[in-house]
C-alpha cells in the first residue's frame, strides 16, 4: 500500500512493528533462535534474519552462544542488549532514599541508600537527590548522563494543578512550589514522579500477582494505609493526584475526624493501620509485644498470629478482628469500584500470611455486595522501588526500541 514513509501500514512502519515485537518476545522469553522468534512472531525465516541483522546492527540484540542438546550445529541465539539504555527510580521516606539503577532487560545494576533522617533536612532536598542517584548510576559503572529516565516514588502525591506535595507532611523538605523546576534543573536526564503506592500496583502488574488484571485495587499498609485504583489497565490518580489516599476515609469504630488532613490521621488509619495491631494485642492480653517502630512491631505480631491461632484464642481473637477492620474499609472502595481483584500489600497485610487473607476475604463477602478475589502482593523486596523502575523502564523501552526513526 502506497503512501508517505513513516505513515501507518509503510514498510517503515511495519518493520517497526515487527522489531518491537520481537524485542518483547525477547524480554519475555531470554535468549531465542531465529527460528523461534520466526515462530512466534508468524515472519518468515528471511525476514527474520534481516530483523535480527538490523536490531544487531542498532546495537539492540546481541548473538550470544548456540542452541545445545540437538544433532546437528547449534543455532545462534540472540538476547536484547542490556546496554542499549538504563533507567533509574527513587523510593522516598523520611528516613532514606533509595536509588537503583536498572538495564533495559529490567535486571538492577546499581543500588544506593542515603539515609535522610531528621525533621528538617541538613541538605536541600535538590542534593538529596543527585546524590543518592548518584550512588546508584556510580555502583553500576556509569553516570547520569547513561540515564534515559527517572521515575520518583513518594508518599503522598504531586498536585498536577499546583506543582506541590500534597498528603505527605511527614516528609521534610519536599513542599516547596518550586521543587519540581529545582530537579528538572538538576538533573540530565527527563524525570517523572509518582505516588509510593501507585508504584508498587505497576509492580504487581508487570510483574506479579496482578499481571493480566485490567481492573484491580491494591491495597497497602506498611507506614500508612493507602489504595492504588488501576481502572483500565490504568493508574487512576485523580483530580489532584490524590485518589486512593485511603487512610483519611471515614468508617464505623472510629471517632468523625473533621478536617483530616491537618489533623493527621483519618478512621480507616486509626481503625487499621500498623499502629493498631499492637493496640489490639494490648487489649487482648497478648504478652511479650515486640518493641520498635510500629510497622515492624505489627509484622511481627501478625506473623506469630497465623502460625498460633489455631491453638491460642487471643491470637485467634487478633487476626479475625483485624481482618474485620481492615474488611470494613475495603467494603467502601470495592462497593464503589466493583473491581476484579483486590492484591493485599505492605507488611501490615502480607505477614499474616494465607490466614490474614482469607478473614479478609471472608469478612468483605460479607460487607460489600461485590466479591472481587483477595490476593497476597507477589514482590515483597523494595516494591516501590520496582515499580519505579519498571515505569522508567517502559518509557525508556519505548524510546529506546523505536526503530521507526
Amino acid at each position: 500500500m502506497a503512501g508517505t514513509a513513516g505513515t501507518p501500514g509503510t514498510p517503515r512502519v511495519l518493520r517497526a512493528m515487527n522489531d518491537r515485537t520481537a524485542l518483547d518476545l525477547l524480554l519475555e522469553h531470554g535468549p531465542l533462535s531465529r527460528t523461534r522468534i520466526g515462530k512466534l512472531t508468524g515472519l518468515s525465516k528471511p525476514t527474520a534474519s534481516q530483523l535480527l541483522a538490523r536490531l544487531e546492527a542498532a546495537g539492540l540484540v546481541l548473538a550470544t552462544g548456540t542452541t545445545a542438546g540437538r544433532p546437528g550445529p547449534g543455532a545462534q541465539l540472540y538476547e536484547v542488549n542490556p546496554a542499549a539504555g538504563h533507567a533509574a527510580g527513587l523510593d522516598v521516606t523520611p528516613e532514606r532514599i533509595l536509588a537503583a539503577v536498572a538495564d533495559i532487560t529490567g535486571r538492577t545494576v546499581g543500588r544506593y541508600e542515603l539515609p535522610t533522617p531528621g525533621r528538617r533536612p541538613a541538605v536541600p532536598v535538590v542534593r538529596q537527590v543527585t546524590d543518592a542517584l548518584d550512588g546508584a548510576v556510580k555502583e553500576a559503572g556509569l553516570s547520569q548522563s547513561d540515564i534515559h529516565r527517572l521515575v520518583i516514588g513518594t508518599p503522598g502525591a504531586f498536585d498536577p494543578n499546583t506543582g506541590r506535595l500534597r498528603h505527605a507532611s511527614h516528609l521534610p523538605g519536599w513542599h516547596s512550589p518550586t521543587l519540581l523546576e529545582e530537579l528538572a534543573a538538576a538533573l540530565p536526564m527527563p524525570f517523572a514522579y509518582e505516588n509510593d503506592v501507585n508504584l508498587v500496583a505497576v509492580a504487581e502488574q508487570r510483574l506479579g500477582a496482578a499481571r493480566g488484571h485490567e481492573d484491580f485495587v491494591l491495597l497497602w499498609n506498611q507506614e500508612s494505609l493507602g489504595a492504588a485504583l488501576v481502572i483500565g489497565g490504568r493508574l487512576h490518580r485523580g483530580h489532584t493526584g490524590g485518589a486512593g489516599e485511603l487512610g483519611f476515609l471515614p468508617v464505623p469504630g472510629t471517632p468523625l475526624v473533621r478536617r483530616v488532613t491537618r489533623a493527621g490521621s483519618g478512621g480507616f488509619q486509626e481503625l487499621a493501620g500498623a499502629q493498631a495491631v499492637a493496640e489490639l494485642a494490648r487489649e487482648l492480653g497478648i504478652a511479650d509485644i515486640p518493641r520498635g517502630h510500629c510497622t515492624e512491631v505489627a509484622a511481627a505480631l501478625l506473623e506469630r498470629a497465623a502460625v498460633a491461632a489455631e491453638r491460642d484464642e487471643r491470637h485467634r481473637a487478633l487476626l479475625t478482628t483485624y481482618a474485620t477492620r481492615l474488611a470494613t474499609g475495603l467494603a467502601s472502595l470495592v462497593s464503589v469500584l466493583d473491581p476484579e481483584l483486590v492484591v493485599l500489600s505492605g507488611t501490615g497485610l502480607t505477614s499474616g500470611g494465607e490466614a490474614l487473607r482469607a478473614l479478609v476475604q471472608a469478612e468483605l463477602e460479607e460487607l460489600a455486595a461485590s466479591r472481587p478475589r483477595l490476593v497476597t502482593g507477589d514482590v515483597r523486596e523494595h516494591p516501590v522501588l520496582r515499580g519505579a523502575l519498571e515505569s522508567a523502564l517502559a518509557t525508556t523501552r519505548a524510546e529506546v526500541f523505536d526503530t521507526s526513526r
